[in-house]
């Protein structure tokens, strides 16, 4: 049994203690008050990140096959990320299917590799408005029976971003709802009407509903026309994505939407493949794009996903004023609690031992995925 000693994630904040692991949690001891701000230099032990919206990383994209899902599973790895969604983008349909095999191909075998958990694939695109692409290339096709069947027979899609005013929508949604698939709404022009009433749709066959990085790709939020945004926030129900790499999303935003949200909002990187590779020229989803000063534009200045990495999200939540227990929340357990991951998100007895282990300054010192050690980090 291997142990941990240092500063625990706790709901209330951060506490002394040690915790006693296989590949499961098997006992936490603490001492001490709760606090929000550790008191020493002892390490930091939060539950391992779950990302279900990531692209690609480390020169790897979930749109080249396993080759390139293995790669930007191991870049995220060791920046903490235990749990992963490769994650589609728009493209020819056949395209968008051979993706799906190869994340379902790395999926099946991760049991005899060093990897994070795979539980399936975030299918960003095709289903999504083409008046609202954002940096998606203009392939998106319409939800039809046959491909929801399809994608249903593949058996690896867990997560679904889909615009709820293309035809067909809202019958695919019931369908994969049912499946177990959560619903995300993104690159939508939606009324707040429209989204309302697909919400309640999608509820009402026992579905669950996440939005897709909030603020970006659906509009903004007004006084007489709340849009999308204005539905996710006054939800009491639902999920939301962000990306708070310090680009896509002013800091007093992502605070309007902590405000609103609390537990329900979950840091994600939507990471592409030229995260960690730094300044220079990149692709996505086929189209040519350039990373300066780490951040990520098509030629037209259009944002093209995020450079951006887990333990860089949670960084910059502190930053903004979230304690760190808090902001490792919105890291790991908001994510868990959305997709269903009764398993993981928090470090409590008989969970999975994911954990990552900070420095005082938060950056990383130590990743286990199923109580097995990362190697080579800190």
């Amino acid at each position: 049994m291997n142990t941990l000693e240092g500063w625990i994630a706790r709901p209330d904040g951060m506490q002394r203690g040690t915790v006693h692991l296989n590949n499961q949690i098997e006992a936490v001891d603490v001492d001490g008050p709760i606090v929000a701000v550790p008191t020493d230099d002892a390490p930091r032990i939060l539950p391992g990140f779950i990302d279900p919206h990531v692209h690609g990383g480390g020169g790897g994209d979930a749109m080249d096959g396993p080759d390139g899902v293995h790669s930007l599973a191991n870049y995220h790895l060791r920046r903490g990320t235990t749990t992963l969604y490769p994650t589609t983008i728009t493209n020819p349909w056949r395209n968008v299917l051979t993706a799906l095999r190869g994340i379902d191909d790395v999926r099946q075998a991760q049991q005899n590799e060093l990897l994070p958990d795979l539980p399936g694939a975030h299918l960003e695109g095709p289903f999504i408005s083409p008046n609202r692409l954002g940096a998606q290339p203009d392939e998106a096709v319409l939800p039809t029976p046959e491909r929801v069947e399809a994608i249903l027979a593949m058996n690896v899609v867990r997560v679904v971003t889909l615009a709820p005013e293309i035809d067909g929508a809202t019958e695919a949604a019931l369908r994969m709802a049912k499946a177990g698939i959560r619903i995300s709404i993104g690159h939508t022009r939606a009324s707040a009407e429209t989204v309302q009433a697909f919400v309640e749709a999608v509820r009402e066959a026992g579905g669950t509903i996440g939005f897709t990085h909030l603020f970006n790709a659906m509009g903004g939020l007004g006084g007489r026309e709340p849009g999308i945004v204005g539905a996710c926030l006054a939800d009491p129900h639902a999920h939301a994505e962000i990306i708070l790499d310090g680009h896509h999303v002013h800091v007093t935003s992502f605070l309007a939407a902590h405000a609103a949200l609390q537990d329900r909002l979950l840091l994600v990187t939507d990471a592409i493949r030229a995260t960690g590779m730094g300044d220079g020229p990149s692709e996505l989803g086929g189209q040519a794009i350039e990373v300066l000063d780490g951040k990520a534009t098509l030629p037209s200045g259009t944002l093209a996903g995020s450079v951006l990495t887990m333990d860089q999200a949670l960084r910059n939540a502190v930053t903004a004023g979230l304690p760190l227990a808090k902001a490792a929340h919105l890291t790991s357990g908001a994510a868990a609690d959305y997709l269903g991951l009764t398993d993981r998100g928090r470090i409590e007895p008989g969970l999975r031992a994911d954990i990552v282990t900070l420095d005082a300054n938060l950056h990383v010192q130590s990743v286990l995925t199923a109580g097995r050690n990362v190697p080579g980090i800190g």
